[in-house]
């Protein structure tokens, strides 16, 4: 008996899985645990391994096609293995629905059985994409059902004849020879989705600063080496920023705070986002509670997540929740930039690539390490002044580096 693989639930808030790649086709064998396809959701990436062994006898999902969680993706079987399924069970239920959307009309050109539509749940969900009439989309499958088929070349047709009309309107343009289209899926469409919404819902502002962090890389510098050998691992400028972050939101509570509906609410725990790059985006892990870690402990955890996420092992859980967080982008050699809000958060700061320069220091001129920092925030809920203060005290910790770890 056929084998059904299901889209699994990544998380408690997982409503749709996307199918991002086939790693087999329909005829290939397949071993137990091996992987079939890749599939995402939200902001997490994940193969899908076979639950038996066997051959894959139908895909009944395709690449870039996003569905609810527990949705049937593919069978797997004995070659040449019928798959004793009800379509029309699964059609019926369509139509019912289809019919309860639209009123029925007296001529149609769709052939049904009695009185209810038929029609795929793939060519349904094309043609609702394309605002297309299913009504009068002529259907070529068994009984006169309504297929992907059908509803592609009426896709291709219109599509066709709105091209020639708008050469017919609209003087040449020049040749795009090399355009490609790319779809938006996965999580690239969540992070489109947030960041858009993110600048819609509020009003943000971005205020830059300059810190000199002489004194911090050379504590960072004798703290890695004494750390590294005690637990192979070393502390970074931004597990020092980080702690430094913690400090000063605790003496600013309303940049670690939320506005929603019409309030301000002040979070009596510091959870601290870390942005993690990814090949295909990005993601923020959170520390919680951050205010009770020490410098060590905001290190580990900060580095565990980090490779979790590029695993792609971090559960959708720990990446809820941040009520600030932190964007360093110092690796690519950039100095200030403009964060966007993880909203409904009030702050960010970004991290910029630090650089050596001559320095006045009263009246002598030295090389001194400089930090550039970039804060954007909710200006509904701070004003700048209150914003500068913050990387005032923020300054003031990386500044006197010892006072972040005392």
């Amino acid at each position: 008996m056929a084998v059904e693989v299901v889209m699994p639930k990544l998380g408690m808030a997982m409503k749709e899985g996307t199918v991002s790649l086939w790693s087999k086709a329909v005829g290939d064998p397949v071993e137990k645990g091996e992987a079939i396809a890749s599939i995402n959701s939200e902001k997490i990436e994940m193969d899908i391994e076979s639950p038996a062994e066997g051959t894959i006898l139908n895909i009944a999902v395709q690449e870039g096609q996003g569905v609810p969680p527990g949705t049937v993706i593919c069978h797997i079987g004995n070659p040449n293995e019928e798959i004793t399924i009800d379509d029309y069970v699964a059609e019926q239920t369509q139509s019912k629905i289809v019919e309860q959307e639209k009123p029925k009309t007296k001529e149609s050109p769709i052939l049904s059985m009695g009185d209810r539509l038929m029609i795929t749940p793939v060519a349904r969900k094309m043609a609702q994409a394309a605002n297309l009439d299913i009504e009068k989309i002529q259907g070529t499958g068994p009984g006169g059902r309504i297929t992907k088929e059908d509803v592609q070349k009426v896709i291709e047709k219109r599509d066709s004849v709105s091209v020639i009309t708008e050469e017919r309107i609209v003087p040449p343009q020049p040749s795009l020879e090399s355009r490609q289209q790319i779809p938006i899926t996965g999580m690239r469409k969540i992070i489109a989705k947030r960041m858009k919404e993110s600048l819609q819902s509020s009003a943000q502002l971005t205020l830059t600063m300059k810190v000199d962090v002489t004194d911090l890389v050379i504590l960072q510098k004798q703290a890695a080496e004494t750390l590294q050998k005690q637990e192979s691992t070393k502390l970074t400028i931004t597990d020092f920023v980080a702690k430094a972050v913690v400090l000063s939101l605790k003496e600013h509570p309303k940049m670690n705070s939320a506005y929603i509906e019409d309030n301000i609410i002040l979070n009596e725990h510091i959870h601290l986002g870390l942005a993690v790059a990814l090949e295909n985006g990005l993601v923020v892990p959170v520390i919680r509670n951050a205010e009770n870690c020490t410098l060590r402990q905001l290190s580990n955890k900060g580095k565990e997540l980090a490779r979790c996420a590029r695993d792609g092992q971090l559960p959708i859980e720990d990446m809820q929740g941040s009520t600030f967080t932190i964007s360093n982008l110092g690796a690519y050699g950039v100095e200030h930039f403009t964060p966007i809000l993880n909203t409904p958060e009030t702050g960010i700061l970004g991290i910029g690539s630090a650089y050596d320069t001559p320095l006045y220091i009263g009246e002598e001129l030295e090389r001194r390490t400089i930090l550039p920092l970039s804060l954007t925030f909710d200006h509904r809920v701070l004003d700048g002044a209150p914003a500068a203060a913050f990387l005032q005290t923020l300054k003031r910790y990386l500044e006197e580096p010892i006072t972040v770890i005392l």
